[in-house]
C-alpha cells in the first residue's frame, strides 16, 4: 500500500510538472502581490544568450518554434520535443534540478514556466545565472511566452511569426465551429488510473478552457482558483456532459486501462452514453506553446467532427 502511495505521488508530481499551471494562482511569480515586478525578466547580458537551458515542456517547444534551440544545451526531464532533445542532457525534474550540473554547462539563460520559478528561482539566483520567467496559465499567456523568449534570444522576428501562425490556427478553428451548437465539455486532467477516483478537471481561465471554447464547446466544470478543482463522480453525473475529453497520461499497452470501460461506471451520463468520451494520450496537448494551435483543431474535431467531415484525413 505503502509503495501504491509513492506511485501515486509520483505520477501527481509528473502531471503537476507537465500541465505547468497548477500553481499559477496559489503562488506569485511576477503577477503581482507583492512580488518583484521585474521577477520575469531575465538579466540583461550584451551579447545575444549562446547556451540555453529550458526547465519546463512548454519552453523547449517554444524554442524550437523560434528556431533558437540549435543553442539549448540541457533540458528538463520532461521535454520531449522536438526529437533531438533525445540527445540532450538531462538536469532533473520540477523541483530537484541539479544545481551542480546546470553550472557545468555554464549556461547564459534559463527558461523556464511561472510556476516552477518559486521552487528553483532562488537558487538559480543565487548562482548568478540570469534566467527569463514566461507565463503559463492561460491562451493570452502562450503568446506572451513567445513574445518574451523571442525577445530574450534575440529571435523577435520568428517569435511574431510564431505568434501569428499560432493564433491563425485557434482562429480558423473558432471560425469553423462559430455557428455549430454549443456542445457541454468536462475536460478531465487527473484521475486515478483504472477508476474515476480523484478527479480533476480543468477549469475557467486556463488555456485548455479557452481552446473547449474556440472548439465549440461549452466548459461545464466548476470554477476552481487554481485553474483546476477536484471533482466528484456524483458531479459528474450531474453535470451530464455531452462530451469529456479525458487527458490522464494513463500507461498504455498490455498493462494499460481502457478508458472507455473506466468510464462506462457512469452510464447515466450522456458522453457516456452516447460513446462521446476521448481519452488524449499526446502529450502535446498538456503544453502551453505554439502546440495549442494543434490542441484547438484535436478539440473540435472530437466536440464537432462535422467541422471537418469534408476534409481528406490527414
Amino acid at each position: 500500500m505503502n509503495q501504491d502511495r509513492r506511485n501515486r505521488l509520483a505520477r501527481l508530481c509528473l502531471l503537476i510538472a507537465i500541465l505547468l499551471c497548477v500553481f499559477a494562482s496559489a503562488v506569485s511569480c511576477g503577477r503581482g502581490g507583492g512580488a518583484d515586478e521585474t521577477a520575469s525578466a531575465p538579466r540583461r547580458t550584451q551579447e545575444t544568450p549562446q547556451r540555453i537551458i529550458s526547465l519546463s515542456p512548454n519552453t523547449t517547444e517554444i524554442l524550437d518554434g523560434i528556431g533558437a534551440f540549435a543553442r539549448v544545451v540541457a533540458v528538463s526531464d520532461y521535454c520531449d520535443f522536438p526529437p533531438e532533445v533525445k540527445s540532450l542532457p538531462r538536469i532533473g525534474g520540477w523541483q530537484n534540478i541539479n544545481l551542480e550540473r546546470v553550472a557545468s554547462f555554464r549556461p547564459d539563460l534559463i527558461i523556464m514556466a511561472e510556476p516552477q520559478a518559486p521552487f528553483i528561482k532562488d537558487r538559480l539566483d543565487a548562482l548568478k545565472i540570469p534566467t527569463l520567467v514566461v507565463p503559463s496559465r492561460s491562451l493570452a499567456d502562450v503568446y506572451t511566452a513567445m513574445e518574451q523568449i523571442g525577445a530574450a534570444t534575440g529571435n523577435t522576428r520568428e517569435a511574431q511569426e510564431l505568434i501569428i501562425k499560432t493564433r491563425a490556427q485557434v482562429e480558423d478553428v473558432r471560425a469553423r465551429t462559430r455557428d455549430l451548437p454549443r456542445r457541454s465539455v468536462l475536460c478531465v486532467v487527473d484521475r486515478v488510473p483504472g477508476t474515476l477516483r480523484d478527479l480533476y478537471s480543468a477549469s475557467k481561465g486556463t488555456f485548455f478552457v479557452e481552446l473547449i471554447e474556440a472548439a465549440g464547446g461549452d466548459s461545464i466544470a466548476p470554477p476552481a482558483e487554481s485553474g483546476w478543482g477536484k471533482i466528484t463522480k456524483e458531479a459528474v453525473v450531474a453535470l451530464d456532459p455531452e462530451v469529456i475529453i479525458d487527458m490522464v497520461q494513463a500507461a498504455q499497452g498490455k498493462l494499460g486501462e481502457d478508458p472507455q470501460a473506466v468510464w462506462r461506471e457512469l452510464p447515466r451520463v450522456r458522453a457516456v452514453r452516447n460513446g462521446r468520451v476521448h481519452p488524449l494520450r499526446e502529450t502535446y496537448v498538456l503544453h502551453p506553446s505554439q502546440f495549442v494551435g494543434d490542441t484547438a483543431r484535436r478539440f473540435a474535431e472530437l466536440i464537432h467532427p462535422e467541422a471537418f467531415a469534408k476534409e481528406p484525413k490527414q
